[in-house]
């Protein structure tokens, strides 16, 4: 089994944001983040899962996705994804993510599980931690879906 734990944060949101993800294997721990001077919450929440699985080499072990995030966890686990994606995405925020990360969810058939934020769950603590920390660090980068979205 795979476990992956996401957070993601927005200094503002808009504002600055930043992702953490934990991904865990067997004894293998990698921990991922980072920073983006204009974003919001939710693209950062979304942004943790995909930028996760990205990181997942091997197929056809079980996926379990730990997520603070209704937004993520409802649309996926409610089926609300699939009927954006037949209409193209119309009207909904993060067109881009949601269109990135669905052939992921097709790759690997995650099972998402949601956890209440900042409740001492150790790993969403940790993912929090990785998330603001990488939202008020240097070097962050721009938010290309967002930022051209607004402008």
């Amino acid at each position: 089994m795979i476990y992956l734990f996401t957070d993601g944060a927005a200094q503002g949101n808009p504002g600055p944001g930043g992702y953490g993800a934990i991904l865990r294997y067997g004894q293998h721990e990698k921990e991922l983040s980072q920073g983006f001077r204009l974003t919001t919450n939710n693209r950062m929440e979304l942004l943790a899962v995909i930028v996760g699985l990205e990181a997942i080499r091997k197929e056809g072990i079980p996926i379990t996705i730990y997520s603070d995030s209704r937004y993520v966890v409802d649309a996926v686990e409610k089926g609300w994804l699939m009927g954006w994606e037949k209409k193209g995405f119309a009207k909904k925020a993060n067109p881009d993510l949601w269109q990135r990360y669905l052939p992921l969810h097709k790759k690997f058939k995650p099972r998402f599980v949601w956890i209440r934020g900042h409740a001492g769950h150790p790993e969403n603590e940790r993912c929090d931690q990785l998330a603001v920390a990488a939202a008020t660090g240097s070097g962050l980068l721009r938010d290309e879906g967002y930022e051209n979205s607004v402008s």
